[in-house]
């Protein structure tokens, strides 16, 4: 089996760090089926990180890091930040609850959102049928059940720290100066370790319903 490159170190590093938060996120009713679930939620989270530069993943590292020494679950604000967009109501009663952001960090996130949902948006032309069996994109169509890609996204930037988010900004930068869609990279690893040859395999065979 060969080793893993320094990047591959980082994402698995990255990875069960989030995993021991995700795990442990407060939820009514106890325990949620995916929060026993570590296969899919790897394969989830490597995809998101695949696309990263090591910089940035060495920067969110040590933000989960820092965030574990001082008793933070980042997963757990991630979801509760959701909520301002899905549940209003509920999002007010914890609100003082969650760190608020320094001045920067909304400048970062909205420039970050708008470059992802343009990616979202083609993928979205161009591979219909797995975009369907996903998230809607825009946070206009939250409900209290289903959130969608932007709200997840802004929820999940909102964790990051400043330094995080300036790499982060100049990695989807740097893509789509080169014309690489990220979403796509991240979509392409997903299906492959789902099975399918292609994103275009993977479209055909969920058009079908298979």
């Amino acid at each position: 089996m060969p080793n893993k490159t320094g990047k591959e170190d980082l994402i698995a590093e990255i990875v069960n760090a989030e995993w021991k938060m995700f795990s442990n996120v407060p939820n009514i009713g106890g325990k949620a089926s995916c929060q026993e679930d570590y296969k899919n939620f790897e394969i989830n989270r490597s995809s998101q990180a695949t696309s990263w530069s090591e910089a940035t993943l060495k920067s969110y590292l040590a933000d989960l890091t820092k965030a574990a020494k001082n008793g933070r679950n980042l997963l757990t604000e991630k979801y509760a930040r959701m909520m301002q967009s899905t549940s209003p109501s509920e999002y007010a009663a914890i609100e003082h609850l969650i760190p608020p952001l320094d001045a920067e960090i909304p400048v970062f996130i909205d420039k970050i959102v708008e470059i992802v949902l343009e990616w979202e948006e083609m993928l979205l032309e161009k591979y219909p049928f797995i975009l369907r069996r996903g998230r809607p994109l825009r946070s206009s169509d939250d409900t209290p059940f289903v959130t969608s890609v932007e709200t997840y996204l802004r929820g999940e930037l909102a964790t990051y720290s400043l330094e995080t988010l300036r790499l982060y900004y100049e990695n989807v930068l740097q893509q789509k100066s080169e014309n690489v869609n990220g979403s796509e990279a991240t979509l392409h690893y997903m299906v492959k370790h789902y099975g399918y040859n292609s994103l275009e395999e993977a479209n055909e065979k969920m058009k079908g319903g298979v």
